[in-house]
């Protein structure tokens, strides 16, 4: 009984759970165009979150199986379920199979075009393990497709857009995401651990940092000053309309810059200071600062959204 309890948690492990806070970006479009107690839409976007998160877990175990010599050489990946031997590699396989299977079967449900997204992802989850993460630049394009592909599917779940601005922020945002986390592995394994990094240096990959750093505030401010806010009639709507018309027609969106920039230096000390950026999802889950900054970020969009 011991051992099977033991296998459970070993597997749940390598599903690496803490990483689907990537897939909340399936809610984005949802959110943004007022539709978050539509229950129907936003229903579809909890089935795509729950999709996108059994295809990735699927995609981390095989990862997992093709990484698993070099992840003994790494100081932290070592510990790894697989790499480690508490799971074995057939278990992986079989339970991989067995998410992708369920992953794309309720994928079909959602819609056929997001049934065709799933598709592409996980085509492109298995492609990066095997291909495209040994490649220099292109390891850092993947891993920003995958944050795009993620938003995407959202849109595709709901039939609701996500602003031009916003989805050039997303593009930036994960580019820099990708950068710092490339330099961060350099700073700290080398090499030896993953062979995509001979081909940088840390100059490059600071120029690739402070670049995508500026290129998602500039985008994120574009769309605070060019993006109507939604009509939502909120709780103060008509009070504001009666006494403080002209409130209502403020650029109320670019309140929101102020956490966007303290979240962006924020990451830029986690990265330059701590070097810590090696796991973007676990600084994003812990980081204390970074947490505020993104839940006061959530809390003014929805206000403005929801209750103006």
């Amino acid at each position: 009984m011991v051992s099977v309890n033991k296998k459970i948690k070993a597997t749940f492990e390598a599903l690496r759970p803490i990483q689907w806070i990537k897939n909340l970006s399936l809610f984005a479009a949802v959110i943004l165009n007022g539709q978050l107690f539509n229950f129907p839409i936003f229903y579809k976007s909890l089935l795509g979150f729950i999709v996108f998160c059994l295809l990735s877990s699927s995609s981390y175990l095989i990862n997992d199986i093709v990484d698993v010599e070099k992840d003994r050489l790494h100081p932290v990946k070592k510990f790894r379920p697989i790499a480690r031997g508490a799971l074995t590699e057939s278990s992986a396989i079989f339970t991989a199979f067995i998410l992708l299977f369920l992953g794309l079967f309720i994928s079909v449900f959602i819609g056929f075009g997001f049934f065709g997204i799933s598709l592409f992802f996980i085509l492109m989850q298995y492609g990066y393990s095997f291909f495209l993460k040994k490649k220099a630049v292109i390891d850092i394009i993947g891993i920003a497709l995958f944050f795009i592909i993620r938003a995407y599917a959202g849109e595709l779940a709901t039939g609701y857009h996500l602003p031009v601005w916003i989805m050039l922020a997303v593009i930036f945002l994960s580019l820099f995401l990708a950068s710092g986390k490339r330099r961060s592995e350099l700073r700290g394994s080398g090499t030896k651990t993953r062979s995509s990094l001979s081909g940088y240096s840390d100059n490059l990959l600071d120029f690739y940092t402070t670049m995508f750093a500026v290129c998602t505030l500039v985008a994120y401010a574009m769309f605070t000053f060019f993006e109507e806010p939604i009509t939502f009639d909120g709780l103060i709507h008509h009070f504001l309309l009666d006494n403080f018309p002209k409130a209502l027609g403020r650029k109320w969106y670019m309140v929101t810059l102020l956490p966007v920039i303290f979240g962006i230096m924020r990451y830029g000390q986690v990265i330059y200071e701590m070097q810590e950026g090696e796991r973007p999802e676990k600084v994003i889950a812990t980081d204390i600062p970074l947490i505020l900054s993104i839940f006061f970020w959530g809390m003014t969009m929805i206000t403005i959204i929801y209750v103006i």
